[in-house]
């Protein structure tokens, strides 16, 4: 096993980040809810709030409103990822506004092609694993691209750069927990040494 990143930050969002109808729609971080722990499972993220409530995430197949579509029922995005969209789109794009259930301290950025050996997040507490099955890039949408920019009327044709380089888990992985688990701040995603 090879630590990728340590867990810095949990969250749900609690609705669509996205408000409004097509082509006015918009990209809103507000309902994005932080949590000191998740409980995830095959059917997605669920908030477990330091008095006790849990909330479920709009992607996990519990939520009245429920976005579920297989294989994204949980996210997860890196701190060097949000370092270079920071850098190029600036101070409006802070650690977890793409919206990501959990966001790893990492020093490097990854790609898909860096977790063939599959991936599970251990609990620093008890060791104990999670794996992550199906995992594939959080593909940009035009959005959070447009938010990015800070143009909510960004044209076509100026949106095609920037969804380019939000591209390739840039802006985050999506995957579905094999099973269910508790994680926490201070846990760690590793690779594993089979896939």
């Amino acid at each position: 096993m090879a630590i990728i990143g340590t867990v810095v930050h949990l969250q749900i969002q609690t609705s669509s980040l996205k408000k409004g109808v097509r082509p006015l729609r918009v990209y809103d971080p507000s309902p994005l809810l932080p949590v000191p722990r998740l409980r995830l499972a095959p059917e997605g993220a669920v908030g477990l709030a330091e008095d006790g409530s849990e909330q479920p995430d709009v992607h996990h197949a519990a939520h009245p409103h429920t976005k579920r579509a297989r294989g994204r029922e949980v996210s997860f995005g890196f701190t060097s990822h949000y370092g270079s969209m920071r850098e190029r789109y600036g101070e409006k794009i802070r650690p977890g506004c793409a919206g990501e259930n959990a966001l790893l301290e990492t020093g490097r950025a990854w790609r898909l092609d860096d977790f063939a050996a599959g991936l599970a997040l251990r609990s620093a507490r008890t060791g104990s694993l999670v794996r992550l099955a199906e995992v594939t890039v959080a593909a940009p949408c035009v959005e959070f691209s447009r938010f990015s920019l800070g143009d909510r009327h960004a044209s076509s044709q100026e949106l095609k750069p920037v969804l380019q380089f939000l591209d390739h888990g840039m802006r985050g992985f999506c995957c579905t927990p094999s099973a269910e688990g508790i994680v926490e701040i201070g846990d760690t995603l590793v690779t594993l040494d089979e896939p």
